[in-house]
């Protein structure tokens, strides 16, 4: 089942239970899926599912942050709740240990040595996990094992 389908079945049950904060996450996915299938022109893979959902949790999460470091919790809250429910709809995500084997891995591979190799580095290992682990994620292992 595809992850537009997926989506319209939780909307449904959302409706029923009358899940407000299921329904504006759900809503929100189901917007940008369409958004990307009709601006796009060609079908949307499943790749660019996953960024998508992806894009809208890392929104959600900035928005929080911002929030929060306000000191306005009451407007986080919704948000957080937010990605909860669109995370549902990610691949498994992987351990920050499990990304840094990865690293690592890609690290000898390549022979990187230094900061002037990260962008090939992260280019292949961003590819490899994608939709597995958040981009932030990466960048900080990555930055870590080359300095």
């Amino acid at each position: 089942m595809g992850l537009q389908q997926r989506v319209m079945e939780q909307l449904k049950l959302a409706m029923k239970a009358k899940d407000s904060v299921a329904l504006e996450s759900l809503r929100a996915i189901k917007s940008a899926l369409l958004v990307a299938s009709t601006s796009g022109g060609g079908e949307v893979t499943e790749d660019d599912e996953i960024q998508i959902v992806q894009k809208l949790v890392k929104q959600r999460k900035d928005s929080a942050a911002i929030f929060i470091e306000q000191g306005r919790q009451d407007l986080a809250d919704p948000e957080l709740a937010q990605i909860a429910v669109i995370e549902q709809f990610l691949p498994e995500q992987l351990t920050e240990e499990e990304v840094e084997k990865v690293v690592v891995q890609t690290i000898d591979a390549t022979g990187a040595s230094g900061m002037k190799d990260m962008g090939k580095v992260m280019g292949i290992v961003s590819k490899e996990l994608a939709g597995q682990a958040d981009g932030k994620l990466i960048s900080t292992i990555v930055k870590k094992k080359l300095a």
